[in-house]
């Protein structure tokens, strides 16, 4: 039985949960969605520039399972852009723990 998942420190709530090829109905589209944690990892990772040490001391986790959603964040990003799906980011209110 694994270990119950811990409550992650997310602060990012996107506005946007929605993205998608243009010119192709959403219905013809297989939807990859990233979870409030990821869509975290990635904007502390990527977009605020911070290290995974740093950023995974602010979500409150270990550098080794950082490491490991923001891998499989990227994965799916780069199937949804390569293989033209869209993208939609789970919007769980109860996810997201601000300061």
């Amino acid at each position: 039985m694994p270990r119950p998942k811990l409550r992650r420190h997310l602060r990012f709530n996107p506005e946007v949960i929605f993205f998608k090829p243009r010119g192709v109905p959403l219905r013809n589209l297989e939807v990859v969605e990233l979870f409030p944690d990821e869509i975290e990892a990635i904007k502390l990772y990527f977009v605020d520039d911070l290290d995974q040490t740093k950023s995974a001391e602010m979500m409150k986790i270990s550098q080794p399972t950082f490491a490991r959603i923001v891998n499989s964040a990227m994965k799916k990003l780069s199937m949804a852009i390569v293989e033209g799906k869209a993208i939609q980011i789970s919007h769980k209110d109860d996810a997201f723990k601000g300061q």
